[in-house]
């Protein structure tokens, strides 16, 4: 593995500073712990490559939570100017608006224990998890196709999301998104998978709200300790993964790979055609991705109801933390619209932005960041910091620690049991090959990321929530 310059420049920031083909300099927000575990992989040199990019603007960002992953770190962002500069379908990820939603109910830790078992067996029933698993929902193709175009449209029109859902949804659940420059396969993979969760990393949990840090914001956004919350994470599954190689093909064939740092870094310039393109069918897919999660809550609602008739669930918020999107910053004093790639990171708007629901805009974008199976989640809110300083953008969860191979070699079935039964955590899982790579030791230390984020002031502390039942692929 290369040694790569890095200077710590203060507290909780690195930086790999500006040489060779680099454009900008890259910075690493980690404190002293997460620096070096995000040594131990190739991070760092995705974090440099991304510094050489066309058009590029200030410098490269790699969030607190990051590890290596296709083109871009897992936890990257990159903004780029909109003559000169490029979009990367690595820089967005296979799991085109992979991204977390938070509801919240009416009911209290106490009376979910109670019927703890019944609803989680209720949950797994009725929302389909695991790789390639398809959904009981079938649509035509012509209602594929609007949901393409729609996102949540489709669903506030069938009786499956209510107006409120469509305000605290990231962009009201559409983007501008055109199913014709979408795959006939991408469609073809995504059709029967609506309202599921699939593997890997996603999941669903019901969790409670554990501690308050900040009682107004809490408040705003409707949460108080000991309340059930569930978090959903998971994105456009098969179809968001066939659309991103459908255009990492295009654009090797367009544009080449010869001047690449890194032929995963295959890009499309902005003014061309190929980017309008793959920025049309990106957008597609994250509206299939917002309607995915929509499904999926549209199951909850109906799961929760039969053990608690009077339970009334609501949307908190919806972000998604694999998407390029068009945003205007100030730059040396001037508002320009520039095109920010986060991948593996959450957008983290400060007070006043109109892209911000109605009823959250006096105080800020709610940032969602789940930890890993068994550990905490946060709720956290957006700044201006983050605005001047990250390109509005913060962590997205804990961050892998170790390979999901590695992770299968070293963490066995009695000790993932034992681990979630001591944190009193009841799961059902579709595969527990798929359970054992993502137990909590094959990831980073969510406090410390949070802890990182919080200080730096790019997005702060609002509510730790608790896993109590967990449903994954």
């Amino acid at each position: 593995m290369k040694m790569i310059e890095i200077r710590k420049i203060s507290e909780n920031i690195y930086e790999i500073p500006k040489h060779g083909k680099m454009l900008v300099p890259s910075q690493i927000l980690a404190s002293d712990d997460l620096i070096e575990k995000i040594k131990q992989d190739k991070t760092l040199e995705q974090a440099k490559n991304i510094s050489m990019l066309p058009g590029i603007v200030e410098k490269s960002l790699t969030m607190p939570d990051a590890h290596q992953g296709y083109g871009f770190p897992i936890g990257g962002v990159a903004a780029f100017d909109l003559k000169k500069g490029i979009i990367s379908p690595g820089g967005v990820g296979y799991d085109i608006n992979c991204g977390v939603r938070l509801l919240k109910t009416n009911l209290t830790k106490k009376e979910f224990l109670e019927k703890r078992e019944q609803v989680l067996s209720e949950l797994y029933k009725n929302i389909p998890s695991g790789l390639g698993k398809g959904g009981e929902l079938k649509i035509s193709d012509k209602e594929m196709n609007e949901i393409l175009d729609n996102g949540i449209g489709w669903a506030l029109k069938n009786g499956y999301a209510t107006k409120r859902d469509l305000e605290m949804i990231e962009d009201g659940g559409k983007l501008k998104g055109n199913y014709k420059k979408v795959s006939q396969k991408a469609r073809a993979r995504g059709k029967n998978q609506l309202g599921t969760i699939g593997s890997g990393n996603h999941f669903l949990e019901v969790q409670y709200v554990d501690e308050i840090f900040d009682e107004k914001t809490a408040k705003i956004f409707g949460l108080k300790k000991e309340q059930i919350v569930i978090l959903i994470h998971t994105g456009s599954r098969g179809l968001g993964h066939q659309t991103a190689s459908d255009y990492i093909h295009k654009m090797e064939e367009e544009f080449g790979i010869e001047n690449l740092p890194d032929r995963e870094l295959i890009y499309a310039p902005l003014t061309s055609q190929l980017a309008q393109d793959y920025i049309e069918a990106m957008n597609a897919s994250a509206n299939f991705a917002f309607t995915n999660r929509q499904i999926i809550t549209y199951n909850v609602r109906k799961s929760f109801k039969k053990f608690f008739p009077k339970s009334k669930i609501e949307l908190v918020y919806d972000v998604t933390h694999n998407i390029a999107k068009f945003e205007p910053f100030k730059i040396n004093g001037k508002s320009v619209e520039l095109c920010v790639h986060r991948k593996g990171a959450t957008r983290a708007f400060g007070k006043g932005r109109k892209e911000i629901p109605e009823e959250y805009r006096a105080i800020g974008q709610p940032v969602l960041i789940p930890g890993s199976m068994g550990t905490s989640s946060y709720v956290l809110l957006g700044t201006k910091k983050a605005e001047e300083f990250s390109f509005a953008s913060t962590a997205h969860g804990a961050g892998r620690l170790m390979s999901r191979a590695r992770a299968k070699e070293e963490i066995t079935e009695s000790q993932l049991k034992k681990e979630l039964e001591e944190h009193d955590v009841k799961f059902k899982a579709g595969s527990i090959k798929g359970m054992l790579e993502e137990g909590p030791r094959a990831y980073k230390d969510v406090e410390e990321i949070v802890r990182v984020v919080d200080e730096l002031g790019i997005s702060k502390k609002v509510a730790r929530l608790k896993p109590l039942a967990v449903v994954k692929g």
